[in-house]
């Protein structure tokens, strides 16, 4: 008796949690999405808005030249090849 008892209260509670479900999901997904739109659409505005290129190329870091591996006090190597 209590086994029936406990199957029939537990369907009863699954019954109603999907009806829930299935009513309150779609309203807690479309305010997901449309949070997102604004978000987007926000984002969109905000960089249409900004300032536009002028078409100028701007440099903002100049790296430094490399060195050779040979120190310039060494002088040049020319090979040569022995002549017997």
């Amino acid at each position: 008796m209590i086994l029936i008892r406990f199957l029939i209260i537990s369907i009863c509670i699954l019954y109603i949690i999907r009806s829930l479900v299935r009513y309150l999901l779609p309203f807690l997904f479309e305010s997901v999405v449309n949070k997102a739109q604004q978000q987007y659409q926000q984002q969109q505005r905000n960089y249409n808005e900004g300032p536009k290129p002028d078409g100028k190329i701007r440099i903002d870091h100049v790296p430094q030249p490399k060195k050779g591996s040979v120190p310039d006090s060494e002088g040049e190597f020319i090979d040569y090849e022995e002549v017997k």
